[in-house]
């Protein structure tokens, strides 16, 4: 059931005068439930509460945070039919999608669980006194990761479970031993109560401290600031646009102790197309990109936003082909009115830029809040030299970019922004003659794809989803995956500690049976 209130811990509250209604835009009209934003007070609550749970939290064992962590998933997926149709009235979604993404954020909570029971992410790491060392005696010293505090976690507009409430930023946090609060998503706001009441029985059911998990409903960005700005908060994550992303990030900095943020933002996710694949299968590549620019209403972080070829008619048959092929695809719903009026007005911008030229542009009327794709090409040179066309265009819009030569192609690939993907299309072993366009491309983005499309995201411990500034803020991480639990960890040494008040993990006799470098060696015996 959808009240509009804050959960605070296992509290529900609603003291502010502040409402919001989230919309539908299949219908375009507002959905029925007010939901009340979260005063200062609550805030303070949230935090405070967190703060507290961090205590006993930290120190729960992985087993007893796995139990946690499935009991969420079950939550999740007794909420039914009612977390799907609430889902698809916030987003204007199918069904198909809501469902498959309640599947990740279901398969992502149970790999933490899985990886947090096992117990070895610790990277538990021992060297043993060696007292008689000469000229001086060795200490025993022992490290491991331990958890930050209480983190504030940003729900994202484009995936409403499997990057918000109980999404892949939460499930990592959580089974590293922090409590987490969310800013709910203004757009999804009563998908994300619903997950929150999940989270929340869960905790409760499975014994967790009061605190290790809140949802904090708000429209704007004060609330969002506040959090941010706390001294509870220990670390943030947030998936979205890079002004907002840059935005946390310097709010963050600038606290007397500063913060990291973690933020995954934009991306244009650039396509290498050598000529040889373009001779052999430009048209059928043509189809395969048309279907890619389109997925989601262009709405993943992994659209292919650019397409760069060297000129010739490989490169003009793909052209054509793409355009062709996006005008047979029909128009689908955006997640809202804002995102769209943001796509049009990205949009326009790119098609209005000097010395462009319009590949395809769906002209025909389409329904409210349905967006028209298309499809721009520009020379290299024009390219290079206006950084305008750089930039991302959220939603279902690419520009192919017809280069001179391979110099200038691996010229414009090393003046690109960070980005999340790039991708290598090529045929009979053509790429071993691109190597300098290949390392320019590997340097400027976190995840090389070879003929394939960049849309999606496998969950798996091998995927990185991250990239050079403003893919990410941070390079070193990824964003999916269970290495993602990296994120909300430091590293933590013993100095001659008592085998008694160590860690489990960092103890003499291994009890956890866990793989630790014990003085150089990977073991999973007793020290």
């Amino acid at each position: 059931m959808i009240t509009g209130k804050n959960y605070i811990g296992s509290s529900k509250s609603s003291k502010g005068t502040i409402t919001f209604k989230t919309f539908n835009p299949q219908l375009n009209v507002e959905n029925e439930n007010t939901f009340f934003e979260a005063t200062n007070t609550e805030i303070e609550e949230a935090v405070m509460l967190a703060s507290a749970a961090y205590k006993s939290f930290s120190k729960i064992s992985g087993v007893r945070k796995a139990v946690f962590l499935n009991a969420i998933a079950d939550e999740i997926l007794n909420l039914g039919d009612a977390l799907i149709e609430t889902y698809c009235s916030e987003t204007g979604l199918p069904e198909g999608r809501a469902k498959g993404e309640r599947g990740r954020t279901i398969g992502q909570l149970k790999s933490f669980a899985a990886l947090v029971e096992e117990g070895s992410w610790v990277d538990a790491t021992i060297d043993t006194a060696q007292p008689d060392r000469v000229p001086m005696a060795k200490p025993d010293v022992r490290k491991m990761l331990v958890p930050l505090g209480p983190i504030v976690v940003f729900g994202a507009s484009n995936f409403p479970l499997a990057y918000s409430t109980a999404g892949g930023d939460t499930a990592a946090a959580l089974a590293a031993g922090c409590p987490v609060i969310v800013k709910s998503h203004p757009m999804h706001a009563g998908t994300g109560e619903l997950v929150a009441s999940a989270i929340i029985k869960a905790a409760v059911t499975t014994g967790m401290p009061n605190g290790v998990f809140s949802n904090i409903n708000s429209s704007g960005i004060e609330v969002g600031t506040q959090l941010v700005s706390h001294p509870g908060v220990k670390a943030v994550g947030f998936t979205g646009s890079i002004k907002g992303g840059r935005a946390l990030y310097d709010l963050a900095s600038n606290r007397e102790e500063p913060i990291p943020v973690f933020a995954e933002m934009g991306s244009v996710n650039p396509v290498v197309m050598l000529p040889s694949a373009l001779k052999n299968r430009g048209v059928d590549l043509g189809k395969v990109y048309a279907g890619s620019i389109t997925l989601g209403t262009g709405q993943f972080c992994t659209n292919p936003g650019l397409i760069f070829g060297l000129k010739g008619d490989g490169l003009s048959d793909f052209i054509n082909t793409l355009g062709e092929e996006i005008l047979k695809i029909d128009p689908m719903c955006m997640l809202h009115p804002n995102i769209l009026g943001a796509y049009n007005t990205n949009k326009e911008k790119a098609v209005s830029q000097n010395n462009t030229n319009i590949v395809a542009n769906y002209s025909s009327d389409v329904k409210d809040n349905y967006a028209q794709h298309g499809v721009l090409t520009v020379d290299g040179d024009v390219f290079l030299q206006n950084p305008t066309l750089h930039q991302e265009v959220f939603g279902p819009f690419s520009i192919v970019v017809q280069c001179d030569s391979t110099e200038q192609l691996e010229t414009i690939i090393s003046n690109l922004e960070g980005q999340l993907t790039g991708t290598v299309i090529a045929d009979n072993q053509e790429e071993f003659n691109y190597n300098g366009v290949i390392a320019a491309l590997q340097n400027r983005v976190g995840r090389l794809i070879f003929n394939g499309v960049p849309t999606g995201v496998e969950v798996c411990p091998s995927m990185n989803h991250g990239g050079p500034y403003p893919a990410s803020t941070d390079s070193r991480f990824t964003a999916v995956g269970i290495h993602s639990i990296k994120r909300w960890v430091r590293p933590m040494s013993y100095q001659d500690w008592p085998n008694a008040l160590l860690p489990v993990e960092l103890q003499n006799e291994n009890s956890m049976e866990i793989t630790r470098l014990v003085n150089g060696e990977l073991s999973n015996n007793n020290s």
